[in-house]
């Protein structure tokens, strides 16, 4: 049997719309889509393409309470509504303005993360699927939270609970942001794994993620977090990821694993400070492949996430999905993606090769060994704290 990728995508998406000056831009998926498209991804015979569908009430129900959903359908229909006091819900001027239709559009990127997990799970064909307008990791049960109105990842986790009884699901977040809607969404269920890789907390919204919050009641021992340095390198973290990651899904055994890709890890992003390069995500993508493959059951649910660089975002995104179809793409980019980028991102350096292998963050180590050398340390440390007390933890259950 052929295994299949799948790949949630529809320009309806693109109404997921804060406003121009917003850093989180629609125009990141349809270059992303633009890019896979020329680098002749989707014409694969092993990919393919599915719309995504209104989440209805009920799923979102699942994730957030009532209240919540009816103030976010009021406010979409009317913005202006003066019934409502928007900042008791994270909405208003700053990271989450209010727009019309607003409910529409983030009920559109849940059903898309329900339609994936629906893929991955009933479907022995697909071994993976990625909604990458999914991955808004922050909002919670009754707040929109750092751009993210419906949290789809919690939708889908939900969603999947009624698949099955007692499913046991990995969650792996890579965003540089702590993906703390869903940490606290189940932070006292056992059959929720949550793992973060993020900026530390001290230093980046949203100010969580720490290596104490591990959990309360039943789900004791199932959050685990690793906070980075600021100016983190790809080989640090790639040596990090590989030495914890998988032992971690070895021992709690998932049934299937979603993981959330968010790319402001990059070195140049403007709202984080890590150093990563887009080489970097071509061995996080193999690693992730191996976990899904070798932990589990082959079942491998994908949501996109942060990046605010529109030159970024795609190739990063591109790389992840050539690496779910086994495809080794040169590393050059399109004349014709090159062109699209000039004249909707001039404000950006144009890229021309696919990926880079962050030679600017290595000239800044070299230039700081005493810097560089503090960050292999710490991360050291997180390998050992990860062999010594989360993996301790997950093995008593």
């Amino acid at each position: 049997m052929v295994e299949k990728v799948g790949l949630i995508y529809s320009e309806d998406f693109l109404k997921y719309d804060f406003g121009g000056d917003h850093p989180f831009r629609p125009l990141r998926l349809k270059l992303t889509y633009s890019l896979m498209e020329k680098l002749k991804l989707l014409e694969n015979e092993r990919l393919e393409l599915f719309k995504p569908r209104l989440a209805t009430r009920e799923e979102l129900e699942r994730a957030h309470s009532p209240k919540y959903v009816d103030i976010i359908k009021k406010l979409s229909i009317d913005p202006s509504d003066r019934t409502i006091p928007p900042y008791i819900y994270g909405l208003g001027p700053g990271d989450n303005p209010i727009f019309k239709g607003m409910y529409e559009a983030a009920a559109l990127v849940s059903g898309g993360s329900i339609i994936a997990a629906d893929k991955v799970w009933n479907d022995e064909e697909f071994k993976v699927v990625f909604n990458i307008a999914g991955g808004l990791h922050h909002a919670g049960k009754e707040k929109a939270s750092g751009f993210c109105i419906f949290n789809d990842i919690a939708v889908a986790i939900h969603h999947l609970k009624t698949l099955k009884e007692n499913i046991r699901i990995a969650y792996v977040d890579i965003d540089c942001h702590h993906g703390d809607g869903v940490q606290w969404l189940f932070y006292e269920d056992p059959n929720v794994l949550t793992i973060s890789y993020h900026q530390d907390g001290r230093f980046l919204f949203p100010g969580t993620g720490f290596i104490n919050e591990i959990g309360e009641g039943e789900g004791k021992g199932y959050s685990i977090n690793f906070p980075l340095v600021p100016g983190t390198n790809s080989k640090t973290f790639i040596k990090l990821f590989r030495r914890t990651t998988p032992k971690l899904l070895e021992a709690y055994k998932p049934d299937i694993l979603i993981t959330q890709l968010g790319v402001d890890t990059y070195f140049d992003d403007p709202l984080t400070q890590m150093g990563f390069s887009l080489s970097g995500y071509r061995d996080i993508a193999q690693t992730l492949k191996t976990c899904a493959r070798e932990y589990c059951h082959n079942k491998w649910l994908a949501v996109g996430g942060g990046g605010y660089l529109m030159t970024v975002v795609p190739r990063a995104w591109s790389i992840f999905l050539a690496k779910m179809l086994d495809i080794d793409l040169p590393n050059e980019l399109p004349d014709s993606w090159i062109k699209e980028v000039k004249e909707k991102v001039p404000y950006e350096d144009t890229p021309y090769l696919l990926w880079d292998r962050g030679e600017k963050v290595a000239v800044q180590m070299l230039k700081n060994p005493e810097i560089a050398k503090k960050i292999m340390e710490y991360s050291n440390s997180l390998v050992e704290l990860s062999n010594e007390k989360f993996l301790p933890n997950l093995n008593k259950s």
